[in-house]
């Protein structure tokens, strides 16, 4: 179900909704897929807006979510003369998320009455009760000089029910599936406002309904808003978005006074775009994207999709067979995996993309920790305290950043170092594996490396 209220000609927006997509979906079934998984028995996702009182009470999440960006209008004129052409400019607010969507399977028994059945076998065919969702995205074009005064308006999702019968292979009705939907709705507030030299824009969605008469978490859902996010999309050119985890000089005190909650705003689309915004619920980067190499969602775009394919290819017939009853999408996965061929597979193995260069090596006799000769990791080096540390080098570790808290337990410990690196950040890290470690060769072997800042360790 989709309900459009607007339509983008943006030639990104499609590029947009594929990432909107993987966040719509993310954790929305685990592997291995099945509905029987520990994992898969306490759902929903991220981004879900409960009741109003639902988090108080215990049975649901915050009904609440809302971000700020920032927005160069430049010289645009947000006066309400309607003559004016830059008076016309306007954004677009796509509400996105995922409405539950019962499944329930009952058998048909001797006395044609309909018993509900946790799993519903007919014939090779099965099925699961389950919590499907269906998609709704609902859009809507507002002014920015309307936005000055702040404008609100209701999402909605309507409530259905259909029924689903089931045959054998002879023919004979043996039971059937029940898909239910309950009604959901919101109110989404934007507003409008200066900034320094720039504009704040907040955007916030509400759950409308309250837990009157909820008695647990079931209910709650019913009545949630699951995965919320939001698009935003500028329709002229003379109103950008800037960054708000990057921000350009001039926007820096701008970006610090923004506040999230339970959204954060990225740019999106293509790098260098100026033109979107993608609220998401989950922490990401500027101008997300989907790997080129992913043939289709896993639902954990946290994980490899390499490793998950491979883990699929290792579930029993059996297993498989009861990911297909548990979840059309879930099927879908199975499917995808099984028709995977070894050069499809290849490919998901690892792409090598090449930087932009780094600036030429250094070696400035000021600074303790020059690094220098090439960038290669096997035949860089790096000068600590005058000592030069190279790939092999016996160093003791002496961890002061606390990037982990493992951290603590290498203190002291005497390490070979196995590799030098640069990032992107021009930074050094030294690879290392511990002399005492029986299984460092084992570590050196598969590339499993401890990493600590040239600071970090002395040369011995």
């Amino acid at each position: 179900m989709s309900v459009h209220s607007a339509d983008s000609n943006s030639a990104g927006l499609d590029s947009i909704r594929a990432v909107a997509d993987a966040v719509l979906y993310e954790g929305y079934l685990l592997y291995p897929y099945r509905a029987t998984s520990s994992k898969n028995q306490l759902r929903w996702q991220f981004g879900v807006l409960g009741p109003q009182g639902a988090e108080v009470a215990g049975i649901g999440e915050d009904s609440h979510l809302s971000m700020q960006c920032l927005l160069d209008l430049g010289l645009l004129d947000l006066g309400r003369n309607e003559s004016s052409e830059s008076a016309q400019a306007d954004l677009i607010i796509y509400v996105r998320f995922l409405q539950l969507q019962q499944r329930r399977t009952e058998r048909l028994d001797d006395r044609e009455a309909y018993l509900p059945v946790r799993e519903l076998r007919v014939n090779s065919q099965r099925w699961f009760s389950w919590d499907e969702a269906v998609e709704v995205e609902s859009s809507r074009t507002v002014p920015l000089a309307d936005l000055l005064s702040g404008q609100s308006w209701s999402v909605m999702a309507e409530a259905g029910e259909n029924t689903e019968p089931v045959h054998d292979q002879l023919g004979h009705l043996a039971g059937r599936l029940v898909r239910q939907r309950w009604p959901v709705a919101a109110t989404v507030s934007a507003l409008l406002e200066p900034a320094d030299e720039l504009h704040r824009l907040t955007v916030s969605i509400d759950n409308q309904a309250t837990t009157g008469g909820m008695t647990g978490k079931d209910e709650a859902l019913r009545r949630s808003l699951l995965g919320t996010h939001m698009i935003i999309e500028s329709r002229d050119p003379s109103a950008a978005f800037l960054s708000v985890i990057d921000p350009p000089g001039h926007a820096r005190k701008a970006a610090e006074q923004c506040g999230q909650h339970r959204c954060w705003p990225v740019l999106a689309g293509e790098p260098g775009a100026v033109s979107a915004v993608l609220g998401s619920p989950i922490i990401l980067y500027d101008y997300p994207e989907i790997a080129g190499e992913s043939t289709g969602s896993l639902f954990d775009a946290t994980e490899i999709d390499e490793i998950l394919m491979l883990r699929v290819l290792t579930m029993t017939d059996a297993e498989k067979a009861e990911a297909r009853a548990t979840d059309p999408k879930a099927a879908e996965i199975i499917e995808r995996c099984d028709a995977m061929s070894p050069e499809d597979l290849l490919r998901l193995h690892g792409t090598f993309r090449d930087p932009d260069p780094l600036p030429p090596s250094w070696n400035d006799a000021d600074d303790p920790f020059a690094v220098f000769n090439d960038h290669d990791p096997d035949t860089g080096e790096v000068v600590i305290s005058g000592e030069t540390v190279r790939k092999g080098s016996l160093v003791r570790l002496n961890p002061r950043r606390r990037a982990d808290a493992q951290d603590l337990f290498y203190a002291d410990q005497v390490a070979r170092v196995t590799a030098i690196h640069r990032d992107l950040d021009d930074e050094t890290h030294v690879a290392v594996v511990l002399v005492d470690d029986p299984a460092g060769d084992l570590h050196d072997w598969y590339g499993r490396y401890l990493y600590f800042s040239p600071d970090e360790v002395v040369p011995l």
